[in-house]
């Protein structure tokens, strides 16, 4: 009887286990541009009834490395293509599920009291403005890092602007040394700028300057949460991205 007793036992614990595991939420891996906006849908997602998803935000870049190094996780959202380029190269993500279905643009955001704006052209001008303190960008191989020196370089002033440079781990930690003073400008997304009431957006980069700014999202292929894919279709579905342009982000 104690025998019966204790398998039983054992047996129910290993349900509950097994359910709790089932019940966990779907964890995902999104880029540091995204809080606000996949905050909220996330909320949305939970008010469905579904268990409300884990989410890390960090750059594209750490992220993806964290995944090519095994971190278990279930969707990856990147800030653009080249860094689920490599996961998918790497055979780490389930290709039929790749999405692009987020875009944004690149500006120059200065604290909210100042007046200073940013003249695109003539190049003269535009250096003039970028160098007259420290400029705050994304790291070099962070999304944002990456598509404001292509654009600086089609306008012909990277050269001139890059010692003035002062580099961050993404492109939140990038708007926050004008938050803090530390920079006069940094080059980040028009969705960071609009979520701080901190800064202003100075001037908007011609899109023609640089790579298209694109989010692409995907499931891992070490996902075992039965919600993830759900999480993800809602995502890129009509309702999801309308959650997204409210933060100003572009649907695609």
């Amino acid at each position: 009887m104690r025998y019966l007793i204790m398998t039983m036992a054992i047996s129910a614990s290993v349900a509950v286990a097994g359910g709790a595991q089932a019940q966990r939420p779907p964890l995902v891996l999104a880029a540091a541009s995204l809080q606000e906006s996949l905050t909220a849908a996330a909320d949305a997602w939970a008010k469905k009834g579904h268990a409300r998803p884990t989410i890390s935000f960090a750059a594209s870049s750490a992220l993806a490395r964290q995944v090519e190094s095994g971190a278990p996780a279930d969707l990856f959202v990147s800030a653009d293509e080249d860094w689920m380029n490599a996961l998918a190269s790497k055979n780490l993500i389930v290709t039929s599920t790749r999405v692009t279905f987020l875009g944004n643009r690149l500006v120059v955001a200065s604290p909210a009291g100042s007046k200073v704006r940013i003249p695109v052209r003539p190049p003269a001008a535009l250096v003039r403005v970028l160098t007259a303190g420290p400029l705050a960008m994304a790291d070099g191989a962070v999304p944002a890092g990456k598509y404001g020196q292509a654009s600086l370089e089609k306008l012909g002033v990277w050269s001139q602007v890059s010692p003035k440079v002062v580099r961050a781990e993404n492109v939140r930690a990038t708007l926050a040394l004008v938050e803090r003073g530390a920079a006069p400008l940094a080059i980040v997304y028009a969705t960071d700028a609009k979520a701080s009431a901190k800064v202003r957006i100075a001037g908007v980069f011609p899109e023609n300057t640089h790579p298209p700014i694109t989010y692409p999202i995907a499931r891992l292929k070490t996902s075992t949460n039965a919600d993830a894919e759900g999480f993800r279709r809602f995502l890129v579905s009509r309702e999801g991205k309308a959650i997204f342009v409210r933060y100003g982000f572009s649907a695609r």
